[in-house]
């Protein structure tokens, strides 16, 4: 094989079979249930990379179960994982901290790509009588339930409609042959043509297990504060780079000692 025609067949591995396809990525009655909880602050500041920042005040987590039938080169799978809400640069947004699926494809197109925390796992999210209920079980132990009333009263759609629109942030890492980190980057994308087609809300619970390589339960949930059900369908949006960590250092206001050092200097 020529260089050439590598170069030409070159967009994802493994080179001769490819683990996904080239977008666009179209999602077709895709299905979220969000359990919105409060956790402990200085946890989340842990797992937060700068430069977003986050209210502490609110010390906010949504978890979510999303339920995905006929989405375009990856099929049918489920996944589910925290997004915990931020800011960048004045804009308000989520932050993708881990992610668990049951397909190979979008597990390696989501961190090739975007740089999506996805992991192998296996989620769930269906009705059970009268309760929407998602799952998520690594290998044999459960480690995350969430459940809601099923459809106990319409949410805003404009509201909810917004809140799909706003810029979500990922955390790209890519290591070099030697193990040294050759990108890292904090990347944004958004979803893109969306057909909401119904959002419900009601009472919810939502219960976390301690997990050694499924670490959900790190961010505890200290109150449930709110839940919706959505479905809709939509385009997911190819990222673009925000913040290259290998290039651009942060810059952060100095603390008080080292404004002292500086001026002493």
């Amino acid at each position: 094989m020529r260089e050439k025609e590598i170069l030409e067949r070159a967009f994802a591995m493994p080179l001769t079979s490819p683990a996904y396809p080239p977008g666009p990525y179209r999602f077709v009655n895709r299905e979220y249930l969000i359990i919105t909880y409060r956790t402990d602050p200085a946890k989340l500041r842990a797992v937060v990379p700068e430069p977003l920042e986050l209210d502490a005040r609110e010390a906010l987590v949504k978890y979510e179960f999303i339920r995905m039938p006929d989405s375009n080169g990856f099929g049918d799978y489920t996944e589910s994982g925290q997004v915990i809400p931020v800011s960048f640069r004045g804009r308000r947004g989520g932050y993708t901290h881990c992610m668990f699926l049951n397909d190979e494809g979008p597990i390696a197109g989501g961190r090739e790509l975007w740089g999506f925390p996805k992991k192998l796992a296996q989620p769930t999210l269906r009705t059970e009588v009268d309760t929407l209920l998602g799952t998520l079980d690594y290998g044999p132990l459960r480690v995350a339930t969430g459940t809601m009333g099923y459809k106990h009263r319409e949410a805003d759609l404009a509201q909810v409609r917004a809140a799909l629109e706003e810029p979500n942030f990922l955390l790209k890492i890519i290591p070099h042959v030697d193990g040294s980190p050759r990108i890292c980057e904090l990347v944004e994308y958004r979803l893109q043509e969306i057909d909401l087609k119904g959002a419900w809300t009601g009472p919810a619970a939502l219960s976390l297990t301690a997990h050694a390589l499924a670490p959900v339960a790190e961010l505890p949930v200290l109150e449930v504060v709110s839940a919706i059900h959505i479905r809709a369908d939509l385009t997911l949006g190819l990222g673009r780079v925000v913040h290259d960590y290998l290039q651009q250092p942060i810059r952060r206001p100095l603390r008080t000692s080292e404004r002292s050092l500086v001026a002493a200097s």
